[in-house]
């Protein structure tokens, strides 16, 4: 096991306070990840203050997770050793379904494991990325490119991808209209990281 300081909430509602954890031994298959960023997202609030049922205290948040590769198990072919890697909503899924297979993890027949307040499937619950360092089955980690910074790719694990994989699925493109429902983070991301690259060559 290896020990790491994460901020966690002991009960709903509770505060954030330090304290330390034990993520698993390197599995064959498993990345070590030391998280240099991790998004704050509404559903870590909501999860923290017990919004929603079934909450699993204490807890560490933390689904939009970019950071540095430590270290991989002997089975790791995708990942090396100081890697820029991310990690997002989910830890680990069957991988044997129908759904698995064609990619569609979120619908796994046995359950997809959540990157915090889940269980996976040896019962333990999960942590996620308020924390210095996590470890994840290396089919549910992403490579980062060199181009972009760690602190922006961090909410597009979530945020981001929530916005883009409409897009994406209905086709939008150049000349055609579409309509965003509400302004929060998720309607504002594709404009304010537009701004912030632009301000960024800009300069």
């Amino acid at each position: 096991m290896c020990k790491t300081h994460v901020l966690s909430v002991s009960a709903a509602k509770a505060p954030f306070e330090k304290a330390t954890i034990e993520r698993r031994q390197l599995r064959p298959d498993d990345v070590s990840i030391d998280i240099k960023f991790s998004g704050i997202c509404h559903s870590d609030i909501h999860s923290a203050h017990g919004d929603w049922a079934g909450g699993i205290f204490p807890m560490v948040p933390g689904h939009e997770i970019a950071g540095i590769v430590k270290a991989v198990g002997e089975k790791v072919t995708k990942f090396a050793v100081g890697d820029r890697v991310g990690v997002g909503c989910y830890v680990d899924s069957c991988g044997e379904c129908e759904y698995c297979l064609q990619g569609e993890e979120q619908h796994c027949s046995k359950g997809f494991v959540a990157t915090y307040n889940s269980l996976d499937y040896e019962a333990n619950p999960t942590y996620g990325g308020y924390s210095q360092n996590i470890v994840v089955t290396e089919r549910f980690v992403v490579h980062i490119p060199d181009r972009m910074e760690l602190d922006v790719a961090s909410p597009l694990l979530c945020a981001g991808i929530t916005t883009y994989s409409p897009l994406k699925r209905w086709k939008a493109s150049p000349g055609k209209k579409v309509a965003i429902l509400g302004m929060g983070g998720l309607a504002t991301l594709p404009y304010s990281l537009r701004m912030r690259w632009v301000r960024k060559f800009q300069s």
